[in-house]
Order: structure tokens, then sequence, then C-alpha cells
């Protein structure tokens, strides 16, 4: 039983731990890969985006969120545009919701 009790006592106490300044590097480390691979990339995106969507003009073509194509007809100050997905055939969608196309991008960045 003595025996028992002092493989318990041993397994219970905790082990003596060197480097804490390793776990502290460690974690940093880990941050700093995490921000360059994940969260800087998304910012330049979104910021990309936001470019985008404030230098939207009537008769750029465009794609809604959705995956409606269209031109768009008129902006609105309330943060809305109306965009013509087929002859007469007009929405009403956020500006958030909506891309320029891939061809109108490339278009307006060889000009």
């Amino acid at each position: 039983m003595n025996e028992m009790n002092l493989f318990l006592l041993q397994a219970a106490a905790p082990a003596p731990q060197g480097g804490g300044l390793s776990g502290i590097l460690m974690m940093v480390l880990i941050f700093v890969v995490f921000y360059f691979f994940m969260i800087r990339p998304q910012q330049k995106r979104q910021k990309e985006i936001k470019k985008q969507r404030e230098s939207m003009q009537v008769g750029d073509k465009v794609i809604t969120s959705g995956g409606i194509y269209g031109k768009i007809r008129e902006l609105k100050d309330d943060n809305t545009a109306i965009v013509e997905i087929a002859e007469n055939v007009r929405i009403k969608v956020d500006k958030t919701s909506i891309f320029l196309s891939v061809q109108d991008a490339q278009q307006g960045q060889t000009k």
C-alpha cells in the first residue's frame, strides 16, 4: 500500500518545467505567422474591394453577391444602386453586395 501511495504522490506532483520564456516565445511566433498568413491578406483584400466600390460608375458591368450579372444604371446616396439585369428590368441593390465584373476590372487596370 505504501508503494501505491508513493506512486500516486509522484504522479500528482507537478513536473518541474523550465523554459517559461520558450513557451511565451512560441505563442508570439504563432501569432506573427497567423497575422502574416491570415489577417493581413484579408485586410488587403477588403481595402481593394472598398476601393472598387468607391470607384463604381454608371455603366459599369457588375456582379452581385447573389451571382446576378448586370449594369449599373443609377447610384443613390442611400448606399444603394439600380442595376439593370435585362432590358428594362432593373433591381435596387445594396452597394456592399456589388462587385465589379472581372472583365471590367481588367480593362480598368490596363488603362
